[in-house]
């Protein structure tokens, strides 16, 4: 195992803060690889009171670190030349490695993503409607158009063309009025193709050679673990493996060369999307912490469904993805709730269930076991910042009881706590990470 090399993971419904911490750790990183997912996902990082919102950049970019955006994912390339000029524009220097294998969102795919979900009923998974599961569809079909394609556009042509024609038939029979045309189409992402050229490689032998080389590398995930499309909350979730098993294959390297695989926990649960929440507030306590914890999607905009710490799903996440290290996020949003809740378990018709029943039909049947903890007092931002300063040691006692409660419970080790939206916000426990 190459202890150089760190993994980034969400190990509960996502937008659990990875980009602050990919942000944070990449200061010592020579690369930052993303290997799933496409925008559909969005993380913000905060420098110096200014934020900044990505949805398929690798945090590491505003470091001006070498950033790869690996064969796992599914690409809009004009999401992706949007980020591109927004980096350029706020005056940094953007080193990207785009693989040529990975694969293109076509037009055609966000129309399917909201049809498909409309027909879906009960079991619509709530997406973001930006064409995912419809792209990686077309992947696991052995039809869908790769980067190579698009900065080829004899290819592009051929393929677009049939592939278009196949979309047309399954379009129409939805809404027999559509009706968009293939050659804009094809010259739309032709000149996206020209505009990418100068970013694509193969970026499976690129990593591989670096780390070689014993370059330091972080890889970020997007999502995270209960959206995962194998081992999450299955139909509720994304189209890719959001965990660090997605890893080899999003990217090319080797479970030997990954190295350390560190888990982000968020101070209470939220997520988007349909599928039952077992932690799930409905009152006041939940618009609290909506607010103090600015839980609005970056890539949607749409409230964030809130709900007590759930350690009994996270410790599932913590066997999938083998973690021995968590991140805490998100502690300074929960000032001034007092008592806290943290679900340590399931209970199923009377009784306590061992591990966590990923089935949803069975999900919905459990009662979530609870213990209380009393909360802490409300912080100024810059009284937390000073907090952070200081250390583990200045942090309130009641929060340092919660922290601890999450360590026990989990059995693992605590790396690092955020209590603020800035790179300086954070307490650092192991300093050896990376």
């Amino acid at each position: 195992m190459n202890k150089n090399n760190i993994a980034i993971v969400g190990l509960s419904w996502g937008d659990e803060g990875k980009g602050k911490f990919v942000d944070y750790l990449a200061q010592k990183a020579d690369i930052v690889v993303r290997f799933q997912g496409g925008n559909n996902a969005g993380h913000t990082v905060v420098v110096d009171d200014q934020k900044y919102k990505f949805h398929i950049m690798p945090s590491g970019a505003l470091l001006e670190k070498e950033v790869v955006i690996a064969n796992g994912l599914v690409v809009d390339p004009g999401v992706l030349l949007e980020e591109i000029e927004k980096i350029k524009e706020i005056g940094k220097t953007l080193n990207l490695k785009l693989s040529s294998t990975a694969h293109v969102i076509l037009p055609f795919h966000k129309i399917l993503d909201g049809l498909e979900e409309q027909a879906k009923g009960k079991y619509a998974a709530g997406t973001t409607k930006r064409g995912i599961g419809p792209a990686y569809a077309d992947k696991a079909a052995r039809w869908g158009i790769r980067i190579y394609d698009l900065v080829n556009p004899d290819l592009l042509k051929e393929k677009l063309t049939r592939l278009y024609e196949i979309k047309k038939k399954i379009i129409c029979a939805f809404d027999p009025n559509w009706c968009d045309n293939i050659d804009e189409i094809y010259n739309e992402y032709r000149e996206y193709g020209d505009r990418l050229r100068q970013y694509v490689v193969d970026t499976a032998s690129y990593l591989n050679m670096q780390l070689d080389l014993g370059k330091k590398i972080i890889f970020e995930g997007a999502q995270a673990t209960l959206l995962g499309i194998d081992h999450g909350f299955y139909p509720y979730g994304t189209s890719s493996n959001a965990n660090a098993l997605g890893i080899s294959p999003g990217t090319g390297v080797p479970p030997r060369k990954i190295g350390t695989i560190i888990g982000v926990v968020k101070a209470y649960t939220s997520r988007v999307g349909q599928g039952f929440f077992p932690t799930e507030l409905h009152d006041n306590i939940a618009d609290q912490i909506r607010e103090q914890g600015h839980e609005f999607g970056t890539t949607t905009g749409r409230p964030r469904r809130i709900g007590w710490l759930d350690l009994f799903n996270i410790k599932y996440s913590i066997m999938i993805n083998g973690i021995e290290n968590i991140v805490i996020s998100l502690l300074d949003a929960l000032e001034n709730v007092d008592p806290l809740k943290i679900c340590v378990g399931y209970e199923l018709e009377g009784t306590k269930l061992s591990s966590w029943p990923i089935q949803p039909e069975i999900v919905e049947k459990c009662k979530p076991i609870y213990k209380d903890f009393k909360g802490w007092k409300s912080r100024s931002a810059k009284e937390w910042s000073e907090i952070a300063r200081k250390g583990y040691d200045a942090l309130p006692d009641e929060m340092k009881s919660y922290i601890q409660a999450i360590k026990e419970e989990l059995n693992v080790e605590i790396a690092m706590i955020s209590i603020g939206p800035n790179r300086s916000d954070t307490i650092v426990l192991k300093d050896d990470l990376l």
